[in-house]
């Protein structure tokens, strides 16, 4: 997928919050988590510089969502519930984006999604963030679907 920074427009399922993200690296920090909200959650997020997300409409109907440490602050669209982007933890300069709220994109775009270990949290074990797996989507041809 692409690379460096790209502006990025962005909405929840309703339409009710949009918003533009300036993407760190593209598309190429594409990644899913393992921490107890994430896997819930199942969402792929790239990255985003701080200051980078802007509501562009419907910032009366994002609300958030804090839990354990309450460092990372989620955000979703109080109407239809659609997580849009989060504030995170293991460096709260950046925000993770939902790549399913991006225009033109989908999480089944990537063939491959790392998965980082959010159980083992960087900033608990005092290490570094680490890959622990690698998610994949293999198309089915649809001519035997």
């Amino acid at each position: 997928m692409s690379q460096g920074s790209q502006t990025v427009a962005g909405r929840c399922h309703c339409g009710t919050v949009r918003f533009e993200a300036v993407l760190s690296d593209g598309l190429a920090t594409a990644r899913r988590c393992t921490c107890s909200y994430c896997r819930m959650r199942g969402a792929v997020v790239v990255s985003a510089v701080m200051h980078g997300v802007t509501i562009l409409e419907g910032a009366d109907s994002l609300t958030s969502y804090r839990f354990n440490t309450r460092v990372a602050e989620h955000f979703f669209c109080s109407r239809c519930g659609i997580y849009t982007h989060h504030q995170r933890r293991s460096n709260p300069n950046e925000y993770g984006v939902n790549v399913a709220c991006l225009e033109g994109v989908s999480p089944f775009d990537f063939a491959e999604v790392l998965v980082v270990d959010g159980v083992h949290h960087p900033s608990d074990t005092g290490g570094r963030s680490r890959q622990i797996g690698t998610l994949r989507f293999v198309k089915l041809d649809e001519e035997k679907t």
